[in-house]
């Protein structure tokens, strides 16, 4: 596929939701693309993003209820198949970065235990990082 539309890449990824679809995936996993482009470091910060940006994401996205609240992002990405989305994602990438093509990227996550901040009673998570390396293939 050689567009470069997020929501073409990964418009046929199954919804692990049974039941419960009050918000569309691709809308859900095309907030989360755009708030972690932006910044965004955890499942309340990309709500945060989508609720400032709705006007924006409406223009293309379909948000029959408005934006998804920081826990459906959460119950949703823990649920989908990881290597349906990671085979997805890394074809969008190669498309929207065709020097990756032929490359491997190593990605490492780690938490910072004892890293949850509460700010006026609302947890906003732990600290996280997220390292990613690329390297050519060889052979």
């Amino acid at each position: 596929m050689e567009s470069n539309n997020v929501v073409e890449h990964f418009r046929d990824l199954p919804d692990p939701r049974e039941d419960n679809r009050r918000h569309m995936l691709l809308d859900i996993i095309a907030i989360v693309l755009c708030g972690c482009v932006c910044g965004a470091e955890n499942w309340d910060d990309i709500e945060a993003f989508g609720l400032a940006k709705q006007e924006w994401l409406a223009s293309f996205l379909q948000l029959p209820h408005g934006i998804p609240s920081s826990d459906t992002y959460r119950r949703v990405f823990a649920r989908l198949d990881a290597q349906e989305f990671h085979k997805r994602f890394f074809a969008w990438l190669a498309v929207i970065n065709p020097r990756l093509k032929g490359e491997i990227v190593s990605i490492d996550g780690k938490t910072v235990r004892g890293s949850a901040d509460s700010r006026e009673g609302k947890s906003r998570g732990r600290r996280s990082t997220l390292s990613a390396l690329g390297r050519t293939r060889r052979g």
